[in-house]
């Protein structure tokens, strides 16, 4: 998760290292791309550099043609010529339209003095860090900012159930694990049967698409969203009903 704003106009404005992380490079990076030409310079308000979610995708996109073996030239050379043809948009739109509004959070933002009355005594710094690693938090100085309330909700609920901390935060990174995998299942069966359907072959394909198989894409896209929720919250559902029911019937057991 990322510590992300909206700008006003409905697109997300990130802080340096947050983008970094919603990337997943490493934030010395973000420089060295602006200098060989990969990626446009941040908005600054003052001191603080905002990065939009088109720095976002672009970042990916390095990422992704770094992984098939692009040089930094290669792909600087790729960029321009995308941009210049008019296709670059064109990936950057379909991106925005294929990945906007899966996450819908609320974020909360408190001091570690209000963290720690919140939690009491049993949340350690050593927690806070965990936490950050696992994208739960971003720590801005004496300022914690919880991406997603829910998820805070759900967190205090536990705690105050008696579950340690600790407890909770590998039982997250395992759910994080496990819902990646979900996620890649989703997005293989969605590249298989809608995008190579369409005729994208590679990202050297997007040129050859029409305004009608793109919008078919997005639509594609709209019709998923609420399809792989469902599904994942009703196995999820069966799942832990089927878990609860042995361990009463153990329980049971034990009791004669």
């Amino acid at each position: 998760m990322s510590s992300q704003v909206e700008d006003g106009s409905g697109g997300g404005r990130y802080r340096r290292e947050d983008v970094a992380r919603a990337a997943g490079v490493k934030v010395r990076n973000l420089r060295y791309y602006q200098e060989r030409g990969l990626l446009p310079p941040p908005r600054r308000e003052g001191r603080i550099a905002w990065y939009s979610d088109d720095h976002l995708t672009r970042l990916r996109l390095i990422s992704d043609l770094l992984g098939r073996g692009y040089t930094v030239k290669g792909i600087a050379e790729l960029l321009h010529a995308w941009e210049q043809g008019g296709g670059l948009s064109r990936l950057l739109g379909l991106e925005r339209e294929m990945t906007r509004d899966w996450v819908q959070e609320e974020t909360v933002t408190m001091t570690r003095a209000e963290l720690r009355e919140l939690f009491g005594p049993t949340a350690t710094a050593a927690d806070t860090r965990r936490a950050a690693e696992l994208g739960y938090v971003t720590v801005d100085g004496d300022l914690v900012t919880y991406p997603s309330r829910r998820l805070l909700e759900a967190t205090l609920t536990l705690v105050r159930q008696g579950v340690p901390l600790t407890e909770i935060l590998d039982a997250g990174a395992f759910v994080q694990a496990q819902a990646a995998a979900v996620a890649d299942r989703f997005v293989g069966l969605f590249r298989r049967y809608v995008i190579d359907a369409a005729g994208l072959d590679g990202l050297e394909g997007l040129e050859r698409l029409s305004a009608t198989q793109l919008r078919h894409i997005t639509a594609a896209v709209a019709a998923l969203r609420p399809v792989a929720g469902e599904v994942v919250t009703s196995e999820f559902a069966r799942a832990m009903a089927r878990r609860v029911d042995a361990e009463v019937a153990e329980l049971l057991r034990t009791e004669k």
